[in-house]
């Protein structure tokens, strides 16, 4: 398992369009792709999952990836966050 945190400087946070960016791109892989945020633990290939976990600007969440090519995920991962999650 692989994980990194990253703060989210989104405007608006992890709303609609920047949660279907990280689901798009984390569906494709199969290992298990996991948001923590706070005590919550999510299922980042989930649309609706992220959204429902009202993740706000400045916030600090870690993404784990734990399977066969976890190391690819976590390599969008990072690729995404620096682009802001397509904002």
């Amino acid at each position: 398992m692989v994980s990194q945190t990253v703060k989210v400087i989104n405007e608006q946070g992890l709303h609609m369009r920047p949660a279907g960016v990280v689901a798009k791109e984390m569906g494709k892989f199969v290992c298990d792709v996991t948001i923590v945020f706070g005590d919550k633990r999510i299922n980042a290939k989930s649309l609706i999952n992220i959204i429902s976990a009202c993740i706000k600007t400045g916030a600090e969440i870690t993404f784990e990836c734990d399977g066969e090519d976890e190391e690819a995920a976590m390599a969008k991962v990072e690729e995404l966050a620096s682009q802001n999650f397509g904002e």
